[in-house]
């Protein structure tokens, strides 16, 4: 059966891999985004800044809701301003609230809505220079599990945690070769997450195979955050 997704952040790297699979098995994908998608398939585009424009109106029953914005501001706390604090707070939670809210009836009407949002490995595994990403992650964190209970048994909630993942985010981090090995030698399984990683656990996430999970936040992280090689 057809079913209906927004994803908001579809116009690329985990939003984008996300909307191809379910457009893949067949579902009708509602793109949030400031860009046009290179995408084929049934999906509907709304060119919309979340911060800063009017979310465009979704009247349809709602199966699911994905909130890919996010951000890599990776400073010395000495040198991070309040300003920036207040950026990351804005993209990650405030812009996740208010989709949220405004599409949270949606959700309700299909009996069975599903929710992912994405935190960071940074938040339970201390790193250096990451204290304003991880302020604000650790919120979404919170939000997951606030909603995933008051939202219940109808709607569920959960969220995944990764580790670098080579999107258009990450590539000021991933420029080279040598960045990209230093990158891939932090992880047990030698390597760095990829978009469809991320794309198909959001997908179980979304979907009834994971009808009996919410509240959840999951590490995708190449095993940085459980284990450590000798």
């Amino acid at each position: 059966m057809k079913q209906q997704y927004i994803i908001v952040g579809g116009s690329r790297g985990i939003g984008k891999a996300t909307a191809e699979l379910l457009i893949k098995e067949g579902h009708h994908v509602h793109i949030i985004a400031r860009n046009m998608p290179e995408l084929e398939g049934d999906f509907d585009f709304y060119s919309c800044d979340v911060l800063n424009d009017v979310l465009p109106s979704i009247s349809a029953k709602i199966n699911g809701l994905v909130y890919c914005p996010g951000s890599i501001n990776l400073k010395p706390f000495k040198s991070l301003k309040e300003k920036d604090f207040q950026a990351d707070f804005e993209i990650n939670v405030l812009g996740a609230v208010k989709v949220l809210q405004a599409y949270v009836k949606g959700l309700q009407a299909s009996s069975e809505g599903s929710v992912v949002l994405y935190s960071t490995v940074a938040v339970q595994t201390g790193m250096a220079f990451h204290a304003s990403v991880s302020i604000a992650k650790g919120a979404i964190e919170g939000l997951v599990r606030s909603l995933a209970a008051e939202w219940s048994p109808n709607i569920r909630v959960n969220g995944i945690a990764p580790s670098i993942t080579e999107t258009d985010l990450a590539a000021r981090l991933l420029r080279n070769d040598k960045q990209v090995a230093a990158a891939e030698e932090r992880h047990p399984l030698a390597r760095i997450g990829q978009p469809l990683d991320a794309a198909q656990l959001t997908v179980f996430l979304l979907q009834n195979t994971s009808s009996w999970m919410t509240g959840q936040i999951i590490a995708l992280d190449g095993g940085m955050s459980a284990i450590r090689k000798l």
